[in-house]
């Protein structure tokens, strides 16, 4: 791959993003923009890197341009806030401080670029007791109630990897901010800091949660709720070939659907009497236990009883709907989620694969005309790959 741009493709081409290199909810942010058309340069530190993921491999980098600056040095600092000059919004996601101290924070950034959106993503957020305490999605969830929330009648939690909090709660909630927060600039002519706090975010997402409670429809208590695998239409069943599948049959129609095509007794089957629902829990399980998995996929495919394969992260990409749509894509040799969501008029391309740390140092800086590019090579201030 050469080190010249591609082309912008999707709805932001022409946004212009710099992304202080972190780990997690904050550079699968920068993915999201840079899959949507933005300009994402990643400033990345000299020596070991912070994921563990080989970057070459690492899908969250996709669609950059990589420029390795040491910001312990001032000049490094300085060619950082030459590219600040110019670009809509900054990204990081340090502990509260850490920018302000290596002279990145928004007062030095609006210095130079008044009109910047200032992009902060952290666990407990800038301010609160918490703000400066180590963290990981599964805290920021588990104070957050939705942690509760997750697991079965009588056992423990189950951490949902870390898709709740630093994605859900955290990386699209900060990218929803900064394009609000651009928005409102375009206007204004002045930025904002966008404090995006997982937990803030991860609260969020339980809104419904908390309006059914108050509903009386949500019981504060895992696998006693409808959404919850409380309910027997609304679970999971293990097959006779060891796999599962999901079955989401909550309306009537669909669960009347569920017990014909599974040829059981309606009479057996009635949910309206809460002391049926062990008895029907007991049929569904001997139901799909006496199957495989293609054979029940077989027989739900295209019906309306809700009812889904669960199939492991390697096969999802070979479903006959995914690859209808080609909602995975190969880029570099590894197979990974295309962008979404999809645009009628200006569609996102292809992703890059990710770069070689490094790769666009000497590119990026000279067409962004930061000063002395060749004696901040020289000095080890940047470095080429």
């Amino acid at each position: 791959m050469t080190n010249e741009a591609s082309p912008a493709q999707g709805p932001l081409a022409g946004l212009k993003v710099v992304e202080l290199a972190g780990i997690g909810p904050g550079p699968y942010a920068a993915m999201l923009l840079a899959d949507m058309g933005a300009e994402v340069i990643r400033i990345e530190r000299p020596g070991r890197q912070g994921s563990s993921v080989p970057p070459e491999v690492d899908v969250l980098r996709r669609n950059r341009r990589s420029v390795v600056l040491d910001l312990r040095e001032p000049r490094g600092v300085e060619a950082v806030l030459s590219l600040v000059a110019q670009a809509d919004v900054l990204l990081e996601g340090f502990r509260p401080g850490v920018t302000e101290r290596l002279g990145l924070g928004p007062e030095a950034c609006w210095a130079v670029n008044p009109r910047l959106v200032y992009g902060r993503m952290t666990g407990w957020g800038q301010e609160g007791p918490l703000s400066s305490a180590a963290g990981h999605d599964i805290g920021y969830i588990a104070i957050t109630g939705a942690l509760h929330a997750i697991g079965r009648a009588g056992e423990a939690p189950v951490p949902p990897v870390n898709l709740v909090g630093d994605f859900g709660g955290g990386s699209t909630f900060l990218v929803m901010g900064v394009l609000a927060a651009c928005w409102e600039a375009a206007r204004s002519g002045r930025g904002q800091v966008v404090d995006a706090a997982i937990v803030d975010g991860a609260a969020s997402l339980t809104g419904l949660l908390h309006g059914m409670m108050a509903g009386g429809l949500w019981r504060d208590r895992p696998g006693a709720n409808m959404l919850d695998g409380g309910v027997p239409w609304y679970d999971t069943y293990a097959t006779a070939d060891g796999r599962f599948m999901a079955v989401g049959a909550l309306e009537p129609q669909f669960y009347d659907e569920l017990v014909r095509l599974l040829e059981l007794d309606p009479a057996q089957m009635d949910r309206s009497d809460r002391s049926h629902w062990p008895e029907i829990r007991r049929a569904l399980t001997d139901a799909f236990g006496a199957r495989t998995q293609a054979e029940l996929s077989e027989l739900f495919e295209g019906t309306d009883a809700c009812v889904a394969p669960v199939l492991p992260l390697l096969e999802a990409a070979d479903h006959p709907h995914l690859a209808k749509r080609e909602t995975f894509v190969e880029v570099g040799g590894v197979r990974q989620p295309a962008p979404a969501p999809r645009f009628s008029r200006t569609a996102s391309g292809l992703p890059d694969a990710p770069p070689a740390i490094g790769r666009d140092t000497r590119e990026v800086l000279d067409r962004w005309g930061v000063e002395d590019v060749e004696g901040l090579i020289a000095d080890g201030i940047a470095i080429q790959a």
